[in-house]
Order: structure tokens, then sequence, then C-alpha cells
């Protein structure tokens, strides 16, 4: 059964990664539904991000693959329910729709950090689960909604170990 995974991978800075990670989904028909690359807690190393749905069998082979074949320090791969994951939205909204009080009252379930408020439109962020920003943003096109943008999934596994630990194994 299918499932969506996370799986986090760790390397230095290379040439041509991203493009290798894409040939490896590529080659077995996977598509990203999240990609982020970031800066990690080790000095010099990279967190690669990385969101799928996909067979537990067919996560595992594509760990085993991604450390064999890429020049990885450790891959992990993780379902919903072993990680803290969060994404955030830029939203802008028409001015005029976002002082209604309905629209007010649906924008305080969600905590928005306004960015920007100019006579036509308004910028807002919200940082949530991908859901409560879907469900947000379906209610917003009624509502005045001029564009928006995600940010990929940013996660961290609950588990008290982590790369800092593998790294001193090895």
């Amino acid at each position: 059964m299918k499932e969506q995974y996370t799986l986090t991978f760790y390397t230095e800075d290379q040439m041509g990664l991203v493009n290798k990670t894409a040939v490896i989904f590529s080659r077995r028909k996977i598509s990203f539904e999240s990609f982020n690359i970031s800066l990690c807690e080790i000095n010099s190393m990279y967190r690669f991000t990385i969101v799928v749905t996909e067979t537990f069998e067919t996560v595992r082979n594509l760990t085993l693959q991604i450390e064999k074949i890429i020049d990885v320090y450790k891959c992990y791969f993780s379902t919903n329910a072993e990680i803290v994951y969060t994404q955030t939205t830029l939203f802008k909204v028409l001015t005029h729709k976002v002082t209604n009080d309905s629209v007010q009252q649906l924008l305080q379930k969600h905590n928005p950090q306004y960015r920007s408020l100019e006579r036509d439109y308004t910028i807002f962020e919200v940082t949530a689960q991908e859901t409560e920003i879907d469900s947000l943003a379906k209610s917003l096109i009624e509502n005045g909604l001029i564009e928006l943008i995600k940010s990929p999934r940013i996660a961290l596994i609950k588990s008290g170990k982590g790369l800092r630990d593998d790294f001193e194994d090895l």
C-alpha cells in the first residue's frame, strides 16, 4: 500500500547532486511531492528533504540506491507519524476582502504573520501542515485570493538520534 514518506539525506556540496537525485527518481517513475535543500547542523553539510508517496519496499530500495549511487553520509526515510513537519505559505489577498469579519475569523485560526499591507493587496504568511494550508487556500479563493506560494516541507525525525550521532560513528 502506498503511503507518504519523507526521505532525508545528508551530503557535502557536490556538482550535479540535484541531477543525480532526479535521475534516480525518474528512472523509477517516482514524482517528488516536495523537494528541499538546506544547510544542516553539521558545518559544510546539506540536508535534502524529499516527500514521495510510494510503498514501503520502493522507499526502502530507493534509500539504499541513494546511499549507493550518490555520495551521501546517511539517508533516512520516515512516515509522517515519525517526523515533525511543516510548510510556510505566503498568501496575497485583496485588502478590502482581508478586512471582512468572516475572513478575519478564518485567518485567526491560522495565526497569520502580516508581511505587507498595501492599498490593493495584503501579503501574509502562515506556517502549518499542508492539509491546513490547502484548506485555507480553498477558503481564500472565494475571498479575494490573488496568489500564493508554498515552501517545500521541512521536517525533523522525532527520535532523539540525529545525523550528528551517526556522523560521529563514521
